[in-house]
């Protein structure tokens, strides 16, 4: 009987000390009994140089925010059809914020509506998609920056001539709106003519192989216009080979602060002219942060650009550089 009355009383305080001992740590999202906030990124394409650099600058400006989370990016590769399927996977995954770089402003809109009636808060990075159901919208003016590009174009060309013009995705409306800029402002000069123009993707390989064509074509080409440094570079390395490229002026968008971006370009004098493209990445950055705490943000955050020229690429590198920053 003592025996079994000793057996009782230790399962009973044996109950009583487990009822006492702290509950396990619950992983799902919780960091320190903190919430861990779990954001997703949809890029149109990682292979393009802009935009490998604004993944990089996202990952480091989205670190300053501890319990902010950034999924590894998933990489559209320029498919409309799988970055609508990677929206839609985040949507599943119910992240707490979205943002998205959309390839095609038109296909992305059913996606990127979806994420709204799931109550997920959307930026939407650097192009814009056919709907207003989203919570931020974060890029550049590109018609204003292919205006600029004209402009320059009118300064080289004085006396007018021949315009090459690399674009972008046809689709795309960063490239609608650079070659919209670009045309209406060297219509002050109607001395300068675009003798030819071609979509290259914004890609440096499509871009080289292009200007090879005209290169044979057209023996008299003055400037190159290319929605993209890198495509501007391809057309530069094409005419470089061809022993031409002292006779043809190269501008571009972008302005990276990479060894082989627009600025590092303008200093070495293979372009004439790039203008600084933001990525958009602290902003997005910073809006995420806000939105997911509560506070508001605004809807629309048009960046400015600034020309780069030899006499401030030294300084613009080292302002947009993040290599040296922790």
């Amino acid at each position: 009987m003592k025996k079994t009355m000793t057996l009782v009383l230790c399962a009973v305080l044996a109950a009583a000390c487990a009822s006492k001992a702290p509950a396990p740590a619950d992983g799902g999202g919780e960091t320190g009994g903190a919430k861990k906030f779990v954001v997703g990124y949809s890029q149109s394409n990682n292979a393009e140089p802009y935009r490998a650099q604004l993944n990089l600058q996202l990952q480091h400006f989205i670190k300053k925010y501890p319990d902010i989370e950034l999924l590894p990016i998933a990489d559209a590769k320029q498919s409309s059809a799988t970055q609508v399927s990677q929206v839609q996977n985040f949507i599943t995954q119910k992240v707490d914020a979205l943002i998205v770089s959309p390839t095609e402003p038109a296909p992305l809109t059913a996606a990127v509506k979806q994420a709204c009636e799931a109550k997920i808060p959307v930026i939407i990075l650097d192009r814009t998609v056919d709907t207003d159901c989203y919570t931020a919208f974060i890029g550049g003016d590109n018609v204003l920056i292919g205006r600029k590009a004209g402009e320059e174009a009118l300064k080289l060309l004085p006396d007018g001539g021949n315009v090459v013009e690399l674009r972008g995705i046809l689709s795309n409306q960063p490239q609608i709106d650079r070659d919209k800029g670009f045309r209406e402002a060297i219509a002050a000069n109607p001395k300068i003519k675009i003798i030819a123009d071609r979509e290259a993707k914004w890609l440096k390989d499509q871009a080289t192989p292009i200007m090879q064509q005209w290169l044979a074509q057209h023996p008299k080409i003055d400037l190159v216009y290319g929605h993209n440094d890198p495509m501007a570079l391809g057309a530069y390395l094409a005419a470089q080979a061809a022993g031409r490229a002292e006779q043809i002026k190269f501008v571009g968008i972008d302005g990276l602060a990479i060894p082989d971006g627009g600025i590092r370009a303008v200093q070495l004098g293979q372009l004439s002219a790039t203008f600084i493209y933001p990525t958009g990445a602290q902003e997005a950055a910073e809006t995420v942060n806000k939105i997911l705490h509560g506070q508001p943000v605004e809807k629309r955050q048009v960046l400015g650009t600034t020309q780069v020229t030899k006499d401030n690429a030294a300084e613009l590198y080292k302002q947009y550089d993040l290599s040296g920053q922790n």
